[in-house]
């Protein structure tokens, strides 16, 4: 298998035919997901003693298996938070896998960490953060904001007073889905302020202030959202720090979608007390333009995540020990085995420069106003919200929840458009809704209008 002939070059030439082929590709189908028995009949057994060879291999991908998947830069997909990495980013994740290179330690890794570190020092600088605060690149939001809650309770329990509590954190309901699942994974718990929208310094002094005396004991953090994933918005990051502060909580900012706009000059203002943060976690594989997989999480204090993430091991003696002449980006997060996925980004940025990406962002940024004057402009269909970053939600008149869902899949059948409902808090009920989100500045208007005409 490691031996190096014909058939390897052979299928060399052709991977990077399908490389070249897919990076120059103008227009691309929206693929749709097939039953596992349909693909099965497809393509036969792939995995067998003998092995079916390289070329069946990947001709059985090409003809049939990449088909029955969604390519996330497509123009016209709009649900959850696409992604749009660049070509550039594309090219050299290919050169990252073929490099191999093990990203935990500097003894094994310098160049690559080094290059890493430059795309963070950008990302750093955009938050506004005081000097000496650093980060480290993760596999997404989820893992970002695992490793910065886990370094929040470490600190917390530095005092001996909380060794044997659960901790409590508050967050808002329009919190993204990982907040729950990472609280899981450490195993604390969660109160939620009732709002969807903007979760104010008020409202979240309120939550604090009814707690029993049990429960402010085991509080220790707060996470507010800079860009939600449902609608774009940004909570009162300003006075929930300053909430924070008085009341001596960790202060974690989920800007995993958002923190891409912080490069954008229409919309920094919106962030404002971000620089004031413990953590906070931003995903370049959204909209940094990078490919999957690639999540940040930046420390204000980043010794306090090596206390809280270094392991130890004889086996790791060695690693310490040259690891002093550099960064070890295993000691600030969950993983010991990582690869240098930050790389990508650095190449991206190196390649085009940092203007390239503030006008991409705000291109996304007024598409999003640009599909909100479209949709006022149409009787069928009207905003539930003004459109916050680049998020739009929006409902077709006199339809129910079934008749967006059939929209939804009719759209995918045809290979039309991706684009999924939502539910939005009205009051004490949730309504369902159609939802955009712009981040592939390759989106056109004729594409938003097509869509929305595709409801009449």
């Amino acid at each position: 298998m490691h031996k190096i002939d014909i058939d390897l070059v052979e299928m060399t030439m052709d991977v990077m035919k399908y490389t070249i082929d897919r990076v120059s590709a103008t227009k691309r189908k929206i693929g749709q997901p097939q039953k596992a028995e349909e693909l099965k009949a497809l393509v036969g057994e792939t995995i067998t003693r003998e092995g079916v060879g390289g070329e069946y291999a990947f001709k059985m991908w090409k003809k049939y298996l990449s088909k029955a998947t969604v390519p996330i830069d497509h123009p016209r997909h709009l649900a959850f938070v696409p992604a749009s990495p660049t070509r550039a980013a594309i090219m050299f994740d290919l050169v990252t896998s073929a490099s191999s290179i093990h990203g935990a330690y500097w003894m094994e890794g310098a160049g690559g960490i080094f290059c890493e570190n430059e795309a963070m020092s950008w990302i750093v600088s955009l938050t506004g953060m005081p000097e000496g605060a650093f980060g480290v690149f993760t596999s997404g939001g989820t893992a970002a904001n695992l490793s910065a809650i886990v370094t929040a309770r470490e600190y917390w329990r530095e005092d001996d007073t909380f060794k044997g509590e659960k901790g409590l954190i508050i967050t808002s309901i329009g919190a993204h889905s990982s907040i729950k699942a990472m609280a899981k994974v450490a195993d604390v718990d969660i109160l939620l302020v009732d709002t969807e929208d903007v979760m104010s310094g008020n409202a979240l002094q309120n939550c604090i202030d009814s707690l029993t005396v049990h429960q402010r004991k085991r509080l220790f953090a707060v996470v507010a959202t800079g860009g939600t994933t449902n609608a774009g918005i940004i909570d009162d990051l300003e006075n929930i720090a300053t909430v924070c502060e008085k009341e001596a909580l960790w202060f974690h900012v989920d800007a995993a979608y958002g923190g891409g706009a912080l490069v954008a000059d229409s919309v920094r203002h919106l962030f404002n007390g971000i620089e004031k943060a413990d953590s906070v976690t931003i995903d370049p594989h959204k909209w940094m333009f990078s490919p999957y997989d690639c999540g940040a999480v930046v420390y204000k204090n980043p010794e306090l995540a090596k206390k809280a993430h270094a392991q130890e091991g004889s086996y790791l003696e060695i690693f310490k020990d040259e690891g002093a002449h550099g960064f070890n980006p295993t000691d600030y997060q969950i993983q010991l085995t990582r690869r240098v996925r930050g790389l990508p980004l650095w190449f991206s940025l190196a390649t085009h420069g940092t203007d390239k990406y503030k006008e991409a962002i705000e291109r996304g940024l007024e598409l999003a106003q640009i599909a909100g004057k479209m949709i006022e402009d149409r009787p069928h269909v009207e905003l539930v919200r003004e459109p916050s970053l680049s998020c739009v939600l929006y409902r077709r008149v006199g339809w129910e929840p079934n008749d967006y869902r059939q929209w939804t899949y009719e759209n995918h059948r045809k290979g039309f458009a991706l684009i999924t409902p939502t539910k939005w808090k009205t009051g004490d009920s949730f309504e369902t809704v159609s939802r955009f989100c712009f981040i592939n500045p390759d989106t056109t208007e004729k594409d938003i209008e097509a869509i929305l005409d595709s409801m009449a």
